[in-house]
């Protein structure tokens, strides 16, 4: 017997086109669904925050930094805002800084709403801020309803809110 100088290339298993349509949308399906997946994003204090667990309030998802004036002159209406029933608040710092240093600064700066450990941004479909302070407004359903920049006050929340 005798044997090739060459092994053979193997061969790759050949789809009809009427295959490839029942491929497809099972691809698809698998697609939808794990953009389907409940969004958790990480507090200041390590803790996960569900997303849906929100459905039901107005969000407000503040970025903010310490350097900042008007994001300072800003946190005593976001503090308010955020005692209401209908309204969470959510600040995302825009340096970055994270765990027990994003405690000690918030409690600095006297902070009284919830923060973020990451930026929710990108997960959402939001583009970073270019300027601060930024807050993005999203309604009780989930939908981003508007993003707003510069100090915000608790008489201009409230006002759209109520539209």
């Amino acid at each position: 017997m005798q044997y090739p100088l060459h092994k053979p290339e193997p061969t790759r298993p050949k789809f009809s086109r009427s295959t490839r349509w029942y491929v497809l949308p099972g691809v698809l399906v698998l697609l939808f669904l794990a953009g389907c997946q409940n969004q958790e994003f990480e507090r200041a204090n390590g803790t996960a925050l569900d997303w849906k667990s929100l459905r039901g309030h107005w969000v407000l998802v503040n970025y903010w930094a310490e350097w900042c004036k008007p994001c300072l002159e800003e946190i005593p209406e976001l503090n308010a805002l955020n005692r209401s029933a209908s309204v969470v608040v959510l600040g995302v710092n825009f340096d970055g800084v994270k765990g027990q240093p994003l405690i000690d600064l918030g409690e600095r700066m006297g902070i009284k709403y919830g923060m973020l450990a990451e930026d929710p941004g990108p997960a959402l479909g939001w583009q970073m801020p270019v300027g601060l302070p930024a807050t993005f407004v999203v309604d009780p359903e989930g939908n981003l309803k508007e993003t707003r920049f510069g100090p915000q006050t608790e008489e201009d929340i409230t006002a759209l809110i109520n539209k």
